[in-house]
């Protein structure tokens, strides 16, 4: 990949990583309720799993996903569900040492899989991939691509769950922790309203 493809899929990467969105609000609420190693896997499963995606995307998928209508409507409203729902968890969540044998941060797998229903996630796979892939080395810059939102995405899931971690102690568990989960449940609703505004 020509370094100048190269330094504009690196900003977009950046930036795509660490804008807010429902990755990064559920990692801050992780980070704040749970902690940074417990939030780890999290953590992990972000930084690797979106990268995974963007690969089998930019190899296999993104013209079955940019043709398929059925696809697209079923990605929105599926994940327009989930995004709902887990942005009312977190809304509603209690302070970090009040919570239930059930309440657990995301596990790796977890973490991974969502990726794969989180729209954000889509658009930016789909996206980028259909900028900056060559057709003439698709594994090659299928690659390049995926590494570096390994990079991207480790640094952003990480900054966003340490965020969360430190916020934790200045949130303590009256009403600013309140409105902290209740701005995260927001920025994760977000998400999901986002997807009918286009």
């Amino acid at each position: 990949m020509p370094m100048e493809s190269f330094l504009p899929m690196l900003a977009l990467a950046l930036a795509a990583a660490w804008t807010p969105g429902p990755n990064n609000a559920l990692l801050a609420a992780s980070g704040a309720r749970f902690g940074l190693r417990q939030t780890m896997p999290h953590v992990l499963g972000v930084g690797l799993g979106f990268p995974v995606m963007v690969l089998i995307v930019g190899l296999v998928l993104a013209q079955a996903f940019q043709t398929s209508q059925w696809l697209q409507q079923g990605l929105k409203w599926g994940g327009a569900a989930l995004l709902l729902w887990m942005g009312w968890k977190i809304a509603t969540a209690g302070r970090p040492g009040q919570r239930t044998a059930t309440e657990r941060p995301f596990s790796f797998l977890g973490a991974a899989a969502f990726q794969w229903i989180n729209p954000k996630g889509w658009v930016m796979a789909v996206s980028i991939t259909s900028l900056y892939l060559s057709r003439a080395a698709p594994v090659q810059t299928a690659a390049i691509i995926a590494g570096t939102f390994v990079l991207a995405g480790l640094s952003s899931a990480f900054g966003w769950a340490w965020l969360g971690q430190l916020l934790s102690r200045w949130l303590g568990d009256g009403p600013r922790l309140r409105l902290f989960n209740l701005v995260m449940g927001a920025m994760v609703a977000m998400g999901a309203a986002a997807l009918f505004l286009e």
